[in-house]
């Protein structure tokens, strides 16, 4: 039995739900979202919750039953209070700044990398070795952040790169003589 799957979703005021089928759409102060459900679940939206339920007793459908409400619960966290993710610059003369609808950062090569931001992500760069990614769906905020930092990644010797905020870099030891 999923233990996620058993507890309920409250939709807190301001925030509107619609289940149509195996479609839920989530419309809050900060956006909508909108989410297909497997055919193995069922939704309900009864009394301000949302319950996700299993068609039948299979595998599959208790895998599709936890994950369905965890991705529901997501939506509407997404539309009241967002998703951030930050991310740290490490190296010398590594920096990021924001210039209009471009993320440019300078990570040691012979030129600088621009990244173009995504429509619903919105960028902030506060100090030079400092990134920070919000929108409302979490799958596009951690996307955007793994693909920034796919540009650099954390070395293990010197720990120069792109790492997340409270990421450990296992470090190794160089060359001894």
């Amino acid at each position: 039995m999923s233990r996620i799957g058993k507890k309920p979703i409250d939709v807190p005021s301001g925030v509107t739900a619609a289940v149509d089928g195996q479609n839920v759409k989530v419309k809050g102060p900060k956006g909508e979202l909108a989410f297909r459900a497997h055919d193995d679940v069922v939704l309900e939206f009864k009394d301000g919750k949302l319950t996700v339920t299993p068609r039948e007793e299979t595998k599959r459908a208790r895998s599709m039953w936890g994950m369905s409400r965890t991705m529901v619960s997501n939506l509407v966290e997404g539309v009241t209070k967002g998703f951030e993710k930050k991310l740290e610059i490490t190296g010398v003369g590594y920096r990021a700044s924001v210039q209009g609808k471009n993320l440019v950062l300078a990570l040691g090569y012979s030129h600088d990398v621009i990244y173009p931001i995504p429509d619903g992500i919105q960028i902030v760069a506060g100090k030079p070795t400092e990134v920070t990614i919000t929108g409302v769906d979490r799958q596009r905020v951690g996307q955007v952040a793994a693909e920034i930092r796919d540009f650099r990644r954390p070395e293990p010797y010197k720990g120069k790169g792109v790492k997340y905020a409270g990421e450990f870099i296992f470090r190794k030891e160089g060359k001894k003589k």
